[in-house]
């Protein structure tokens, strides 16, 4: 049985979605916009639930309208919110590099910042013992309640500058 993980944003309200399109066991952690930090409890509790359970895939997914990152490309209502500030200035600078890059703007920085996030969190799971796990990043489409892969890290790379 295909065992799974998805990193959730709660105002996407997605966890009966999921069940419904991905066959299997379904473990879920939901922080806004994915906004948590891979601090070392944070990592910890999710190891052990990696191995627990031996989970094979994990997801970090988010709707294409998702609530936090419509604030923080707008109004930043909910900047005030613990951990949100640091997202919101990464979110905005992904949305600025995606402006220039692509006609599908939203898209192109939610795969940014799912990227960042999930380089972030493979080198905090590098340690993990006897364990593969792939990690992916899954945004949600409400129109045709479809989920659909980011952006490669191939296509969302970074901009390097040498002096």
């Amino acid at each position: 049985m295909r065992k799974s993980l998805f990193l959730i944003c709660p105002t996407d309200r997605l966890e009966p979605v999921i069940n419904n399109i991905f066959e299997g066991e379904n473990y879920f952690y939901a922080s806004l916009g994915n906004s948590f930090d891979t601090d070392s409890e944070t990592m910890e509790s999710l190891k052990e639930l990696i191995y627990k359970h031996h989970i094979e895939n994990i997801y970090f997914v988010l709707s294409s309208d998702n609530q936090i990152i419509s604030d923080a490309l707008e109004g930043q209502v909910y900047s005030d919110i613990k951990g949100l500030k640091s997202s919101y200035q990464v979110i905005d600078k992904e949305h600025s590099n995606a402006a220039l890059q692509t006609k599908n703007q939203r898209f192109t920085s939610l795969s940014y910042y799912l990227n960042k996030k999930i380089n972030k969190f493979q080198e905090a799971l590098s340690n993990l013992p006897h364990h593969s796990v792939r990690v992916d990043g899954k945004i949600f489409n409400r129109k045709s309640n479809s989920f659909e892969s980011i952006y490669s890290d191939l296509i969302c790379i970074q901009k390097v500058s040498l002096n």
